[in-house]
């Protein structure tokens, strides 16, 4: 049987499966070799995994659906690193899962947004954006504050993600839950945000 251009174009089944077998393998020559290069798979130095606190921050972050507006992806482009800082790299986010990266920028990147603001204008702002950003159209989170974070959640979390390759200690896991006694869920939030990009910025 011969593959003519006729034959694939009348057949719509077999037409499918060849644009199928193409994108697999092409999608295969692209994805299979970043899980072998070094700056993708290889944290950058100084990169810890994130502290109990920060780990439930970045579950709350994203229940939240805050990615859905906020990237924390820096393009290398002029533009991008000029408005927000030093361009995203993979060995920032090898211990992410999964992590955060995105197209999608309705409101500011907030890969860099660590150590910008106080805590306090985090609170001001997640509890009602307008006081601080009268043109913001992000909606206030004020449960936040008042939601207590459930301690015992975080060790399972941790041993998870232990096993994903995530370095935790023995140590890290139980002492994990003592660390968030009488955390709320804006504190943890707040925690992942101002951890985030602090490593790129100090070594530029």
């Amino acid at each position: 049987m011969k593959f003519t251009h006729e034959r694939i174009e009348k057949s719509p089944w077999l037409l499918i499966a060849l644009v199928l077998l193409v994108i697999s393998v092409g999608g295969l020559v692209e994805i299979v070799p970043l899980f072998f290069q070094k700056s993708t798979t290889e944290p950058i130095a100084g990169l810890k995994p994130y502290s109990a606190l920060r780990l439930t921050g970045r579950d709350i972050y994203v229940r939240e659906g805050c990615y859905n507006c906020h990237s924390q992806m820096i393009r290398p482009f002029r533009a991008e690193t000029e408005r927000y800082g030093h361009y995203s790299v993979a060995g920032e986010f090898v211990y992410d899962r999964p992590f955060q990266w995105g197209s999608k920028r309705t409101g500011p990147d907030l890969a860099r947004v660590g150590a910008r603001y106080s805590d306090e204008w985090h609170r001001a702002h997640l509890d009602n954006p307008r006081d601080l950003v009268p043109e913001s159209n992000m909606p206030g989170y004020p449960w936040l504050a008042k939601t207590q974070l459930v301690a015992e959640d975080v060790a399972p979390k941790m041993r998870a993600l232990r096993r994903l390759g995530v370095p935790y200690s023995d140590a890290d896991v139980r002492d994990g839950p003592s660390t968030l006694a009488g955390k709320t869920e804006q504190d943890a939030l707040i925690a992942y945000l101002q951890g985030l990009g602090t490593l790129i910025k100090a070594r530029n």
